[in-house]
């Protein structure tokens, strides 16, 4: 069997691949978190339980109403990017000029209301959700079997990730957004409405976070924890990248899961932890993060 660095060549391009899997959705997450604190300032910790959301609605649609996979791609994030709007509209826009901490005890609060909600209707166990026919079975590379959903997932995640990028930082519309963050009275002058504006803006983020549910429900199983195990490595991934850096949130993401699947290979005993030591050196060295502007 061929090996690289001592390491059997399917193993660690198996690695690799989770490696990208878990970059896929923490690139995903952290955009939305990226997107959102970098408008409204907000730290939003219900991102967390809005990816749990888009992973039931997902599931609910399937069971409830027979409708499959694709379907859920499109309608999980605009009912939850719809919810988000309630949220933002009904609680965040009373505390935009209070301090920081006051956004966040209300999203964690809100988290766990959803959370506790789903777990005792649900149970702590996990929901299985089938592969789409569509994507069932794998190619054979050689040198590692590659399963056709886990390519989906990833192909898919990056190209949302770069699309949102090029309308945040290539079009008028993500100028008026970075306007709007910089100058808010400045860009109501010309007539734009600020206000709604980071109202679909915090939709939009819990739209993202949506799909990534969507996308994550045949991978793991769908339960009401599943946002609250990923949430605090997403954040650890927005902090190393910069808080508010759409670049440095889908660079990040993707880069730090590589780095945790190839840990895996080599140190396993530090996997879980190598993310929170990279976040560790990195805001001792740049506190800013990687792509993040000291202001």
């Amino acid at each position: 069997m061929t090996e690289i660095f001592g390491v059997p060549t399917q193993a660690l391009f198996g690695q690799l691949l989770i490696g990208l899997i878990n970059g896929s959705f923490y690139a995903l997450l952290s955009l939305g978190l990226a997107v959102i604190f970098g408008l409204l300032n907000i730290i939003n910790f219900t991102h967390g339980a809005q990816y749990m959301l888009g992973a039931f609605t997902a599931y609910l649609l399937l069971n409830k109403a027979g409708i499959g996979y694709w379907w859920a791609l499109l309608i999980a994030p605009v009912v939850v990017g719809a919810t988000g709007v309630v949220i933002e509209r009904l609680m965040l826009s009373k505390l935009y000029k209070l301090d920081h901490l006051y956004g966040l005890l209300l999203t964690f609060g809100l988290a766990l209301i959803i959370q506790g909600l789903f777990r005792n209707e649900y149970g702590s166990s996990g929901q299985p959700y089938a592969i789409p026919p569509q994507l069932v079975g794998g190619q054979n590379l050689g040198f590692m079997f590659l399963p056709n959903y886990r390519a989906w997932i990833i192909v898919a995640s990056a190209l949302v990730c770069l699309g949102t990028w090029f309308v945040i930082e290539r079009t008028r519309l993500g100028a008026y957004l970075r306007a709007a963050t910089e100058n808010p009275q400045l860009v109501q002058a010309f007539g734009i409405n600020v206000p709604r504006m980071i109202t679909l803006t915090y939709g939009f983020g819990a739209a993202l976070a949506a799909l990534a549910g969507v996308m994550a429900a045949p991978v793991y199983q769908v339960s009401p924890q599943m946002g609250a195990d990923l949430i605090i490595v997403v954040f650890a991934v927005v902090v190393i990248g910069g808080m508010g850096s759409i670049l440095g949130a889908i660079v990040t993401g993707f880069g730090l899961g590589i780095i945790e699947g190839l840990t895996k290979v080599f140190y396993p005993e530090a996997s879980s932890t190598v993310i929170f030591i990279i976040m560790a050196i990195v805001l001792l060295i740049k506190p800013a993060g990687l792509f993040g502007t000291q202001k």
